[in-house]
């Protein structure tokens, strides 16, 4: 078996103002980071409207598609831009890990890495926000419950700011168990403890600014693989921002590269004992592109290894 590199050239394309911490360079660089690993390399499809619409009504499609401009940018909220190669480029990054679960659950790969933007954690139900147009990783899980017929499927979220689009999209989904640790206090406020979902199958582990690996990982060991291994998931769906890296400007967490590794390795190991080593992880954040380049290597390098 071996692991999946699903990205398309259309992601690049998503152009956004200068000094605009969500970049092109952010995908170039783990492009030039992955380019000599053993990968299976595909080409992510568009999303159909179809697949879409597990996570987010009509209306959502159809304001970001009317917003597309034919030149320029067009502003979405504070910090969210579309060019207009953004939509081809979001509908690449939620095609990319629908085709990421298919390859998985199908037994073409034993796991898969989505190298897209514009990331996707942060898109609520009906609300573009925090770089992100539609929910990816929410999408990946609700293709594997609806479309390959799971009964349990998790996802995993270790970007510094918090997925509150996947919290959104996944709060009344039974099926699914969100755990996400993120920075708190910082944006977009929300992941406090007392959000469960509506079946408590919602867990936040909010990290203090300035903590490192070792808070990390003790919060890990304590409170997300418990929880993982009592839900037993038949896939883990991994929304893997690399912005809690000390190097990163937009957050204060003290993570270093290792600890993305760490962490990563350990998630391949509870996929092995729960589901047959079945992971689909898609980029979230990160900004400081050295940082980002390496810290992705690394995590992938760590899928590789359980795919052997």
């Amino acid at each position: 078996m071996t692991t999946a590199l699903l990205t398309h050239a259309d992601c690049l394309d998503h152009v956004t103002p200068q000094g605009h911490p969500e970049r092109v360079a952010r995908l170039e660089h783990i492009l030039h980071a992955l380019e000599e690993l053993d990968l299976k390399r595909v080409t992510a499809p568009l999303a159909a409207d179809d697949d879409l619409l597990r996570v987010h009504p009509e209306s959502h499609i159809r304001d970001i598609r009317d917003a597309r401009p034919a030149e320029g940018f067009k502003q979405i909220d504070g910090d969210t831009f579309m060019s207009s190669g953004s939509m081809d480029a979001a509908y690449r990054a939620a095609g990319a890990v629908v085709r990421a679960v298919d390859m998985v659950l199908g037994g073409d790969v034993q796991n898969a890495f989505c190298a897209i933007r514009p990331p996707g954690h942060h898109a609520e139900t009906e609300t573009a926000m925090g770089f992100c147009l539609f929910g990816n990783a929410a999408l990946a899980a609700k293709h594997s419950l609806d479309h390959h017929g799971l009964n349990r499927v998790a996802v995993v979220d270790f970007d510094v700011h918090h997925g509150n689009g996947t919290q959104d999209l996944l709060w009344d989904e039974s099926r699914a168990l969100v755990i996400t640790s993120q920075q708190m206090p910082l944006w977009p406020g929300s992941g406090r403890p007392d959000e469960t979902g509506a079946y408590e199958t919602v867990l936040n582990i909010p990290l203090a600014p300035g903590s490192g690996g070792a808070e990390m990982r003790t919060a890990y060991e304590m409170q997300a693989f418990p929880r993982l291994r009592a839900f037993k998931p038949e896939l883990i769906i991994i929304s893997a921002g690399f912005d809690a890296h000390q190097d990163d400007p937009l957050a204060n967490l003290n993570w270093s590269t290792g600890d993305f590794a760490w962490v990563t390795a350990e998630l391949c190991k509870i996929a092995g004992e729960l589901c047959e080593g079945r992971i689909v992880s898609t980029l979230e954040g990160g900004y400081d592109l050295n940082a980002l380049a390496e810290a992705t290597r690394a995590h992938v390098e760590e899928l590789m290894k359980a795919a052997r």
